[in-house]
């Protein structure tokens, strides 16, 4: 394989969200790419060559590029993140592409991530779910003895498998709904199903689900998009499970206890 690729690039620019946008071509700012630059370093290089012009650079999100953080986030070519299978876009290499391979980059879109400026946008909406409901609040001691409640390792595993999401954003991209019903599901299941979790676990239930539909995002009509887009391989077992809690909490009060 070739050190270097050029591509045919095109970016989303939309100075504000107020602004019209549009697909600009910077296909002779993406020329001798290097194979071994991840996505966002491929953005940079255009970015230098765009300001050295005396032209704006490209607006986007980044923060740790390890793919931990859950920052980085675009629709490459149509598949929120690239075509890789559970990669952030920051940990996409130039390598996946093919020499003068046509790329087109925009924002993730969805009415609750309304597009700020380029390829960010305000995923804010996220935080008032969280907010909502997604911590423990109840007293379990200190460190070590909430460390010395017995767990079975299924369920332990279980919450970290769900633990993993990064709050990116993609499984709203990916869904025809709008619906950030993965990561709504995955926030309340890491809590749900460990013992610190159960004294609020249907009143966090309520909260965050209200939180979700307050926000404007779609409900879930299992199209799975989410899971095949989301760069962790959160499960939609999640999504039944939270349903299962749904119906429960509306069968309770506000302290958790049934009607």
């Amino acid at each position: 394989m070739s050190e270097t690729i050029d591509l045919k690039l095109h970016v989303w620019r939309q100075s504000g969200p107020k602004d019209k946008g549009a697909f600009a071509d910077y296909s002779k700012h993406a020329k001798g790419i290097s194979t071994h630059a991840s996505f966002l370093e491929m953005l940079d290089v255009v970015n230098e060559r765009l300001v050295a012009e005396g032209e704006a650079p490209i607006a986007f999100d980044h923060d740790c590029r390890e793919g931990i953080c859950g920052m980085c986030g675009a629709v490459i070519n149509g598949v929120p993140h690239g075509h890789r299978k559970q990669t952030t876009t920051c940990q996409l290499h130039m390598r996946e592409f093919q020499n003068n391979a046509e790329v087109y980059v925009e924002p993730f879109r969805a009415g609750s991530f309304p597009i700020i400026q380029d390829l960010v946008v305000d995923r804010s909406s996220f935080d008032t779910i969280i907010q909502a409901g997604g911590y423990v609040s109840v007293r379990t001691g200190s460190a070590p003895d909430a460390n010395e409640i017995p767990i079975p390792k299924q369920i332990s595993d279980r919450a970290m498998d769900a633990a993993q999401c990064i709050g990116c954003g993609a499984c709203v991209a990916a869904c025809p709904n709008a619906s950030a019903s993965l990561f709504l599901s995955a926030k309340l299941a890491h809590l749900n199903l460990l013992p610190q979790g159960q004294p609020e676990r249907y009143r966090r239930t309520r909260q965050m689900v209200l939180a979700h539909d307050q926000a404007g995002f779609g409900g879930c009509t299992n199209h799975r998009e989410c899971e095949a887009a989301c760069p962790k391989g959160i499960s939609t077992d999640f999504i039944a499970r939270m349903n299962r809690d749904v119906l429960v909490a509306s069968l309770t009060d506000k302290d958790g206890e049934l009607i």
